[in-house]
């Protein structure tokens, strides 16, 4: 059986139009989904828990006192009852056909470790600058081809074996993707979710602080050598962090370790494949400037817990 753990913090306002979409083929066929789904409110003072069980018996809802993702998932994790198992952001929609294709990519495919579907940003309403900026980061290599930035990961019983001792941490999404090498991972095209983007501009610069205070801890896990080494880089595909089994130490991958960070070079390569696009350059680089001066005090402090959440991109009915 399928499962779906989906972290919930004061996510009231969207959370139903997620569980909705998970069970809309069930509603109109008068059918159970098949799928396992555990909703894990962690932390919440709003009405998360009872938009959620409003649902029906289909979800299952576990309350935490703590607001954390990441004690959130672990706890989802001893309440899911299948592989393959999704980890669903409350934020996003994915349907349960497009969940199901994510499920069928592991079918004949031992070597698939983890999924991720196709990303869909609705940019309409949000401002010109918005507009801009997405209209590069979609076509950069890394985003295009990582599982991170999607709100969806799936992963196989081994891949959950993979990320399982992963820390707490702020790039989650991100630390789950580059566990896996690019013959474990795959962007399923069949599969969409779509993920809402900031409307306004100090929105974005909001939400690329965060992401560039939690790329600079990640990045930090990574050279202590805590981080898991996917299979093929040249150590053993085995993570080092809290609660992985005894035993040694993988070695060090070959060469520098896999980095999602766009450098000049890639934006050189994307301009002369689509000069038009040098407005949107413009607009990410500013976007990524703006990003590294706001981080700074965080990332010098050490600093990652606050979390600068994006409430213009919850707009919607529960």
């Amino acid at each position: 059986m399928t499962s779906i753990v989906i972290p919930a913090h004061n996510e009231g306002r969207v959370i139903g139009r997620l569980l909705d979409a998970l069970l809309a083929d069930a509603a109109a066929e008068g059918t159970d989904t098949g799928f396992d789904i555990v909703v894990v409110c962690n932390g919440c003072t709003d009405d998360t828990a009872r938009v959620a069980g409003a649902r029906g018996p289909r979800v299952r809802v576990v309350e935490i006192p703590t607001p954390s993702k990441h004690r959130a998932l672990r706890v989802g994790d001893e309440h899911a009852r299948g592989f393959p198992r999704l980890y669903v952001d409350a934020d996003v929609v994915v349907g349960a056909a497009d969940v199901r294709a994510l499920a069928g990519a592991f079918t004949g495919s031992p070597e698939l470790l983890a999924a991720a579907p196709d990303r869909e940003i609705p940019l309409a309403g949000c401002a010109w600058p918005v507009r801009a900026y997405y209209g590069v980061w979609q076509r950069l290599p890394a985003v295009r081809e990582g599982l991170f930035g999607r709100g969806v990961i799936a992963v196989s019983q081994a891949g959950h074996a993979r990320i399982a001792a992963l820390p707490p941490l702020m790039a989650d999404d991100l630390a789950a993707s580059q566990a896996f090498g690019p013959g474990e991972r795959r962007v399923v095209e069949s599969a969409r979710v779509v993920v809402r983007p900031p409307r306004a501009w100090s929105d974005l610069v909001r939400r690329r602080i965060r992401a560039a205070t939690s790329s600079a801890e990640f990045e930090r896990f990574q050279a202590s050598g805590r981080a898991p080494v996917p299979a093929g880089s040249g150590g053993s595909a085995v993570a080092r962090g809290p609660g992985a089994p005894a035993g040694p130490a993988p070695s060090a991958p070959a060469g520098p370790a896999p980095s999602a960070r766009t450098g000049t070079a890639d934006l050189r390569a994307l301009l002369r494949a689509h000069p038009r696009l040098l407005p949107g350059v413009v607009v990410f680089a500013a976007a990524a400037l703006a990003a590294r001066r706001g981080s700074r005090k965080a990332i010098r402090s050490g600093d990652f817990s606050t979390w600068l959440r994006d409430e213009s991109s919850r707009t919607g009915s529960s």
